[in-house]
């Protein structure tokens, strides 16, 4: 019986950051994936992991991630990669949250940075109001750059779970990286990867077991 789904907002509610960094790259003549491989190195100590953990300032991260995307070959600062962040809001995946809030408790994680306006890090007044307005929907939202812990840290699902009341085995987790669904699989919750808004509806209306479109 399913009693809280739980959502990413990158990727899930907002269209992925992914798109705007393979654009960057393109306008750059960089590598495909360039961006995302250097986040992926040293993934807990790098310089994106310490400012999704509040653990460096804005100045601190853009210097930082020129340091490491230079010793890959092209410097790239900081700031640039922050102006990716912000994806556009999906109205279908916003219906099915509004739809499952009817029946089960919602909630969010979302690994993010101080900058921006609000949890989106949206980059204008406007985008930040649609984000607002998203996350007021949620009966609780936990944001990494506010407690300190990013995904995959198996502790950032089971705090999730003990603010809405609810055991990881009654709990749908959506998110468009496999590497946050793992620890949250091990913890006995539903799982769905998003790899289209299509695909990820099916998937949640089969596990919900309501229509959510």
């Amino acid at each position: 019986m399913v009693e809280a789904v739980i959502w990413d907002f990158g990727g899930v509610l907002t269209t992925s950051p992914f798109e705007a960094f393979n654009r960057y790259e393109r306008e750059k003549g960089l590598p495909l994936g360039f961006i995302r491989s250097i986040n992926a190195t040293n993934p807990d100590t790098n310089a994106w992991a310490l400012f999704e953990r509040s653990e460096c300032t804005l100045d601190e991260f853009d210097r930082l991630f020129a340091e490491e995307s230079a010793a890959k070959g092209t410097r790239i600062p900081g700031r640039d990669i922050i102006e990716l962040l912000s994806g556009n809001i999906r109205p279908e995946m916003v219906t099915a949250l509004k739809r499952c809030k009817e029946q089960v408790k919602v909630g969010c994680i979302t690994n993010n940075v101080s900058a921006g306006k609000g949890a989106g890090m949206a980059r204008s007044s406007e985008k930040a109001a649609a984000v607002a307005e998203v996350m007021s929907l949620f009966d609780h939202v936990i944001e990494s750059s506010k407690v300190g812990i990013r995904k995959p840290d198996p502790r950032i699902y089971e705090m999730a779970c003990e603010a809405l009341g609810v055991s990881p085995a009654a709990s749908v987790y959506l998110d468009d990286l496999g590497i946050n669904l793992k620890p949250a699989r091990a913890l006995g919750m539903t799982t769905i990867k998003v790899l289209s808004p299509e695909q990820a509806l099916k998937e949640l209306e089969a596990a919900v077991g309501f229509p959510v479109a």
